[in-house]
């Protein structure tokens, strides 16, 4: 899931350098949450007009988890 989330991140942002996908630890109910971590400069591309880049990044994501049998939700830091 991060190899994925991280394709998609690098070719929304100017500086793919930058871009870095962290998970944390399952909580209790099982959701592993990512955090996506971009340039500054690159915030606006991630997130989009009214958060419909990134709604659409976590739609991808969470019907990748289904597949997988995982509950996920994605954070952009």
């Amino acid at each position: 899931m991060q190899e994925l989330l991280a394709i998609i991140a690098k070719g929304l942002v100017d500086d793919p350098s930058a871009v870095s996908v962290e998970a944390d630890a399952p909580a209790e109910d099982g959701t592993i949450v990512y955090h996506i971590h971009v340039a500054e400069n690159d915030m606006g591309r991630i997130i989009g007009k009214q958060g419909r880049i990134a709604k659409a990044i976590r739609t991808i994501a969470r019907s990748a988890a289904i597949r997988k049998e995982e509950k996920i939700m994605v954070e952009i830091d």
